[in-house]
């Protein structure tokens, strides 16, 4: 498809896979599921659809020299820094307003670097298949087909038929749900009527930028100005005067909630969003146990032990646990319950709040 772009969201801090995910060397930074980092994965698997230099990324001034040094192929100006991290809605417009001063018809795929997809075929199919509909007019959102009753995504209501785009049935948008209890998710899962969102968008981008007119014309406004300095000698002195001022919003809750032509295509390409140390357990392959064993130190020794995640540089022995999650780094050893990972993000805050660069 000519004019197909992607943006890669790559600004995050992974702060529920902490103690591995550090300010210095974020999440996506990392082989956390191959021996290739999050962030290589989610370029290379781009390759066959568009090539390196319609890949932009949108990542904050300390991660660049480790990202493009990973990923050589994209050229370093497609790299678009983030002075402060303002959330994704924020994040999207930078990155969209350099896509479209290339190129004003740009239909871009928005897209995180740390998701897993197992299907990479089907996931560039419906990738094109989502360009038709944003050729159309129409913002296009990619829905996880459930396989059980999530309380850790937010989902999405399918609407109105829009017909066939390639082997993929798309319909509008009815309308967007937070993260449920699990009697919700468990209604949500038998109506047959919701997807995970997957937080992945493609949409031409004049149609976006619309969007922040109608919705967020103050930050809409401020890009402008930002978007009329690039490749300017003064650029970078527009983007730090304005990009305070910026308010701090997500994507969704900035204009893809409220979106007027809103469409999604659900699909199950074996997706997975690794936001914790759960979520990556469930996505790798454990032993006749359940257990699944990382990190450079190749033998850990594990008795009497089920359904538990290892994850270190030197030998771990466990004896009679379940369901444990443990992460020894050179400097801090995790050891919690499969069902608390989420509570990790707790850690860091807590962190912060004394002031404790040393471990973060």
């Amino acid at each position: 498809m000519d004019h197909f772009y992607a943006l890669i969201m790559a600004g995050g801090g992974g702060t529920r896979l902490w103690p591995l995910s550090r300010k210095t060397r974020p999440k996506q930074s990392l082989p956390l599921v191959e021996d290739r980092s999050m962030f290589q994965i989610s370029v290379e698997r781009l390759a066959p659809l568009m090539p390196p230099e319609n890949v932009f990324v949108v990542t904050g001034s300390a991660y660049v020299e480790q990202l493009h040094a990973s990923t050589p192929q994209i050229p370093l100006e497609n790299f678009v820094v983030e002075p402060v991290g303002r959330d994704s809605g924020p994040a999207a417009a930078l990155g969209i307003v350099h896509i479209q001063r290339r190129d004003p018809d740009a239909v871009i795929a928005i897209l995180a670097a740390d998701h897993h997809i197992a299907d990479v075929p089907k996931f560039l199919r419906v990738l094109s298949a989502a360009g038709e509909l944003a050729q159309r007019g129409y913002i296009a959102t990619l829905g996880i087909s459930p396989s059980f009753p999530s309380t850790g995504y937010g989902y999405i209501k399918r609407g109105e038929s829009l017909g066939q785009a390639g082997e993929f049935y798309t319909y509008l948008a009815e309308r967007f749900a937070e993260k449920p209890d699990i009697q919700t998710a468990v209604e949500f899962l038998e109506s047959g009527l919701y997807s995970w969102n997957s937080g992945m968008f493609i949409c031409r981008a004049d149609n976006v930028l619309a969007e922040f007119e109608r919705q967020r014309p103050a930050m809409r406004a401020q890009m402008e100005q930002i978007g009329q300095a690039v490749g300017q000698p003064g650029y970078h002195a527009v983007l730090e005067r304005v990009w305070p001022e910026i308010e701090r919003i997500s994507l969704d809750y900035a204009v893809m909630e409220g979106a007027q032509k809103m469409a999604i295509i659900p699909v199950d390409m074996g997706w997975s969003d690794i936001g914790s140390w759960s979520t990556l357990f469930d996505v790798l392959t454990g032993d006749g146990d359940g257990n699944v064993q990382r990190g450079t130190e190749q033998r850990h020794v594990m008795i009497d032990t089920k359904n538990t995640f290892v994850f270190g540089d030197r030998m771990v022995v466990t004896i009679g646990v379940d369901d444990l999650v443990i992460v020894d780094t050179h400097d801090v050893l995790l050891v919690c319950h499969r069902s608390r990972s989420e509570d990790v993000r707790s850690v860091v805050n807590m962190l912060k709040a004394d002031g404790d660069e040393t471990h973060l």
